[in-house]
């Protein structure tokens, strides 16, 4: 990372605003037709394992996490993981998503899912799911549907469609 007084910190609720604004200028209008926003439009995400990336006052990066279920199995969702334009590169990214991963492993949750680019999210773990493990509500490239298994045998036996809610506890 180049020199940057970057503050990784919780996210608090008074960050919707900027959030919302970056995911803007990050995605762009499109992003709420992608099949992931299906799982996150009306699902509150967890505030306590948000977590965002500050450059003095300006909010640079984000990434939330949003409860999901496979079944009665609850589970979450990273994502989005936005880093302002002007700030990519710099391995923002990289220190939001340790950070919510950790988070998430601290909180006692079981398993992480998202779309994304494996080759990107591989350097934390995350694998592709195998095919027809789990289905999303909409087209994904199976390719991009990747999990993250934080208690081990969580994934064992775990197939199904995902839908909103859960991601507390494991309810198996």
């Amino acid at each position: 990372m180049t020199n940057l007084s970057l503050v990784v910190r919780s996210e608090r609720t008074e960050d919707a605003a900027a959030i919302g604004k970056l995911e803007a200028r990050a995605f762009g209008p499109g992003r709420f037709a992608r099949t992931a926003y299906r799982l996150r439009e009306g699902n509150p995400h967890r505030l306590d394992l948000g977590v965002t990336a500050s450059v003095g006052s300006f909010l640079v990066g984000s990434v939330r996490m949003t409860p999901v279920r496979v079944g009665d199995s609850g589970l979450l969702m990273l994502g989005p993981l936005a880093v302002d334009p002007s700030f990519e590169g710099r391995g923002i990214g990289t220190a939001l998503t340790k950070a919510a991963i950790d988070a998430a492993r601290a909180a006692g949750e079981g398993l992480v899912i998202l779309v994304g680019d494996a080759p990107y999210y591989a350097r934390f773990g995350f694998a592709p799911v195998p095919m027809g493990r789990l289905v999303m509500p909409g087209p994904v490239d199976p390719a991009r549907l990747l999990w993250l298994e934080l208690t081990e045998g969580f994934a064992a036996g775990l197939t199904g469609p995902l839908a909103p809610g859960g991601g507390t506890a494991p309810a198996r």
